[in-house]
């Protein structure tokens, strides 16, 4: 086993190919160490080069209105009239704490998603 620090998309890419012939070893065996190894230096190398963009939460609201086979009018109970929902899904009202409260306990939409 020899293993360096990723530090370039090449290092990556030959560590995710090695992964690729370790993949299925057993728990405790040489091989399935150095897969465990390989697999936190390329999740740090990922976290620090590939990290993933916040979601937009207008983008999360619509996904999840999209997921459940939902309307801008089945926002109403959550966002309020039918106005400022449409304010708000065209970005000229931004939502208040209370919308993101009823929106995460009403569609189960993440806060972390409504508060990007």
């Amino acid at each position: 086993m020899n293993i360096t620090p990723i530090r370039t998309e090449q290092d990556y890419d030959a560590a995710m190919e090695r992964i690729g012939v370790l993949w299925g070893a057993p728990i405790g065996s040489p091989e399935g160490d150095e897969l465990e190894v390989l697999s936190i230096l390329v999740e740090r190398f990922e976290s620090e080069h590939h990290a993933m963009p916040m979601s937009d939460p207008i983008e999360a609201i619509k996904f999840r209105l999209d997921q459940q086979g939902l309307g801008p009018r089945d926002l109403e109970p959550f966002i309020g009239s039918s106005g400022r929902v449409s304010e708000v899904l065209n970005r000229k009202r931004k939502l208040s704490l209370s919308m993101i409260k009823r929106l995460h306990e009403g569609l189960n939409i993440p806060y972390e998603s409504l508060l990007a």
